[in-house]
């Protein structure tokens, strides 16, 4: 039986890593979930992982609650006339990154978007795929509603639902305001990151040797599926284009003023570094708010199980709230540095009680 206030049937086309976390999201809330998709290998994994039931021969017997369509951009308007005409749901959304091409494409087949709310949930891995799917993979992420100006309260009341059961933060904007958003803050940074990590192909073994958790940090997207992505990137070409552009003119400058080696050139190339501090300051930081400075305290940890556990544990004993940690490790040796980031107040009384407890802290 599923929670009050949230759609109890629902219809997911797309076994994917986002198609399945919801379908697992909102089981785990006692939804019924049906399951379909185009790779039979893909929908078995699915419901082999507990996300649903496959969609008895395609079809439901009676319309579900709501249809998620988690299929890429070009596919959306398509498959939302698909799953309109054999009547899957009452109500339809999506979970394309971008909006407004798959809308202008479904107003043009003649879908009815008095029952579809399009949605971007701004969460995902590296991996893809069903096998990669958590319940949890939403909590605490914005998860964008582009509502037609056709669509009626009841559907954006459905889809809302969804995206609270799932653990997300809704926020309405306008289809077009979201591409630009994106492009800015999800699409270029990955292309940027993919450039950086392509460099990485003619590296020699010192180099990569010598890599470190700034490379790691900045091409850790790039290791994302092509595919998924050079669709996602045709889709919202234009905005994806400016900023690009607008990045590449920084570093053509940069890298002049690099060439030119005066005094007057490093001032131009600090202007940059500084913006790049005070953009980077802007990103909200935990429940939204403004960015906090934490001070970080570095432990060395040896490879072992358990290790990261027992850390935790003592920070909960000395009633320090870690606020966010990251993992150096240091290549071809069994131990790394973890840095924990703490509020400053509570730095010296972690650093004692990890001291106390045999780990090395630094300071």
């Amino acid at each position: 039986m599923a929670e009050e206030g949230i759609p109890g049937r629902v219809v997911v086309v797309g076994t994917g890593l986002i198609g399945t976390s919801i379908a697992l999201a909102m089981r785990k809330r006692g939804a019924e979930v049906l399951l379909t998709d185009r790779d039979a290998a893909s929908l078995r994994m699915a419901v082999e992982l507990g996300a649903g039931q496959a969609l008895p021969d395609g079809a439901a017997e009676e319309p579900a609650d709501l249809a998620v369509l988690a299929v890429p951009p070009a596919a959306v308007a398509v498959t939302l006339l698909d799953a309109q005409k054999r009547g899957l749901a009452k109500v339809y959304t999506d979970v394309a990154s971008v909006k407004a091409l798959p809308l202008a494409q479904a107003a043009q087949l003649g879908c009815d978007l008095s029952v579809f709310v399009a949605g971007h949930p701004l969460a995902g891995r590296e991996r893809s795929g069903p096998a990669a799917a958590q319940d949890d993979l939403f909590l605490g992420r914005p998860w964008a509603l582009c509502a037609p100006p056709e669509a009626k309260p009841e559907a954006v009341e459905a889809v809302t639902a969804l995206a609270r059961a799932c653990g997300a933060e809704p926020v309405t904007v306008d289809a077009e305001e979201h591409d630009r958003a994106v492009a800015l803050v999800s699409h270029g940074p990955h292309v940027v990151s993919a450039a950086v990590a392509a460099r990485l192909t003619v590296a020699d073994d010192v180099a990569l040797g010598l890599a470190g958790q700034g490379v790691r940090d900045v091409t850790r997207i790039a290791a994302s599926d092509p595919r998924l992505w050079i669709g996602i990137l045709s889709a919202n070409s234009e905005p994806v284009a400016e900023v690009l552009e607008a990045v590449a003119t920084d570093l053509a400058v940069a890298a002049s003023l690099l060439r030119d080696g005066s005094e007057g050139a490093a001032a131009h190339v600090a202007d940059l570094l500084l913006r790049g501090n005070a953009g980077r300051a802007r990103i909200p930081g935990k429940h939204g708010g403004d960015q906090k400075t934490y001070a970080v305290v570095p432990v060395m940890i040896p490879d072992r199980p358990g290790e990261l556990a027992m850390i935790f544990q003592a920070a909960g004993i000395a009633g320090v709230n870690i606020e966010d940690v990251a993992i150096e490790h240091s290549p071809g040796r069994p131990l790394g540095v973890l840095e924990i980031s703490v509020k400053p107040e509570a730095a010296e009384r972690l650093a004692e009680e990890l001291r106390a407890r045999g780990w090395s802290v630094p300071g």
